[in-house]
């Protein structure tokens, strides 16, 4: 067993949970059960909501200098760091990520990301702002202020456990809130490591809480006077009843939502390159992202041409344990999440959608929550399977014959977080851009992956509000004005 807690981590402390219960984890690609965590119960969580209201009202860490909060958590990055082989096999086991998959986007990547918040964010975010002078019946001037918000709540996905814990967290302690973080209740473990880290670094007590559980755990989250901002990741079903669990309290909502982002191929693209494209979105961590290009609009007369070198290369990928050396592709992450893509498999067929390879289950995988690497063809833009989110290793292949049809095929989605466009010519490339719909654009392979200094969120019901550097730190300030007079007039 790789990991176990049994206590919640409450008010700067490690703390029984009101039933003292603990649940399995289970590694999805054995199914073996890799460590136990607490569940928290609303008695629990309301405890622990409590502790960081009073860390927020009577406590230091708001009041602190932007200098004194980023040395702790230039701290906190400097741990992490000196844990990373242990943060990496944790990763493994708990979200079935590949070896590299882990070494880079899952755990490095993420820990990167937080010391540039904790750094050059810090650093140069305009905390206060003079206003030019004014006259109305004198001459005043003023300050815009940036503030804290409050108590925030962090709840997170299973996919990516590590990275977006560290998304929520990293703005939310810059910005000086303090906070209740709930980690996915299948993928716990990477959270509660984050106390030890804290506690080493020093962090105040109350300003980091960690619990763990279910609905109810986050209902009261959600709906808790006490606390002043959500963030969560997720689905846009369960975004939605966020919205309205925050309404009756008027919380500030930050959603990061699904998507179902259009890869536009042009005519002229480099095929060999834009095809590693397609087939990195469909396998990689198997799928399961929310802002991978998964619907692939290709020009009609390359269309063949993709699609056989698509199929050549997804019939050739590795599938298996993660854990093992040359393996390629993992399973999904739960058994749930395996019988949701199967069954949208299914309707795609039944739609009348080909499926040019794959389908099924791998063979000689008898444990684990395996799917075959799969691509649609003779898909239609109406169709489920080209509308609906599989969050598996499935992608979804539509002809277009010009750059109008193109853009009006990408932008008829109910979602809008990212997209991509491969062209030969830059400069229509970047036309083609604008007009996507989506919170976030790549050409032609984009920079190799996020920055952590470009904002990373959705337009229409892929979410509201932005992740990631200033316009991440953002989200979690209050905005205050303060003027005064220079002369009386």
């Amino acid at each position: 067993m790789l990991k176990e807690y049994h206590r919640l981590f409450i008010d700067g402390a490690w703390v029984s949970g009101e039933s003292a219960r603990t649940e399995p984890v289970i590694n999805p690609a054995t199914e073996e059960v890799i460590g136990r965590a607490p569940v928290a119960s609303v008695a629990d969580v309301t405890r622990a909501i409590r502790a960081a209201r009073t860390a927020f009202d009577d406590g230091p860490w708001p009041r602190m200098s932007v200098s004194e909060r980023s040395a702790i958590m230039l701290r906190m990055a400097d741990a992490m760091e000196s844990r990373i082989e242990e943060l990496i096999e944790l990763n493994i086991a708990e979200s079935g990520s590949t070896r590299i998959g882990a070494e880079t986007f899952q755990v490095a990547i993420p820990i990167a990301h937080f010391r540039d918040t904790a750094d050059r964010v810090l650093r140069t975010f305009p905390m206060e702002t003079p206003l030019a002078p004014f006259v109305g019946r004198g001459i005043g001037q003023g300050v815009v202020q940036r503030e804290p918000f409050g108590v925030a709540a962090l709840i997170s996905a299973y996919n990516f456990p590590f990275l977006l814990n560290l998304v929520k967290l990293a703005p939310a302690l810059a910005a000086g809130c303090t906070m209740v973080l709930k980690p996915a209740p299948n993928t716990p473990l990477e959270a509660f490591v984050l106390g030890e880290i804290a506690e080493a670094a020093g962090l105040p007590p109350g300003v980091l809480n960690i619990v763990s559980g279910d609905i109810d755990v986050a209902v009261e989250l959600t709906s808790n006077p006490m606390v002043d901002l959500v963030s969560f990741t997720g689905s846009d079903a369960v975004g939605r009843k966020v919205i309205e669990q925050s309404a009756s309290t008027m919380k500030k909502v930050v959603l990061e939502l699904g998507g179902k982002s259009a890869n536009i191929i042009c005519e002229d693209a480099d095929l060999s390159k834009a095809v590693g494209s397609v087939v990195r979105d469909i396998i990689l961590h198997a799928g399961q992202g929310c802002a991978f290009l998964t619907r692939t609009l290709v020009h009609r007369s390359r269309h063949d041409e993709l699609v056989e070198l698509v199929t050549s290369e997804l019939a050739a990928v590795k599938v298996g344990d993660p854990a093992l050396p040359g393996t390629v592709m993992g399973p999904v992450g739960s058994a749930a999440q395996r019988a949701k893509v199967e069954e949208l498999i299914r309707i795609g067929v039944e739609e009348g959608a080909t499926i040019a390879v794959g389908g099924g289950r791998p063979a000689g995988l008898d444990k684990g929550f395996f799917v075959e690497p799969t691509l649609f063809v003779g898909v239609d833009n109406s169709m489920r399977i080209a509308q609906e989110e599989f969050f598996g290793p499935v992608g979804v292949v539509l002809p277009f014959d010009d750059d109008d049809e193109a853009v009006r095929i990408a932008n008829d989605s109910i979602y809008g977080l990212a997209g991509g466009v491969w062209a030969k010519d830059p400069v229509r490339a970047y036309a083609l851009a604008q007009r996507i719909r989506t919170g976030y654009v790549t050409v032609n392979g984009g920079g190799g992956g996020l920055t952590p200094h470009g904002p990373f969120g959705g337009y229409k019901q892929s979410g509201l509000g932005r992740e990631r550097g200033a316009a991440g730190v953002d989200e979690f300030l209050q905005t205050k004005t303060v003027v005064w007079g220079v002369s009386s007039g």
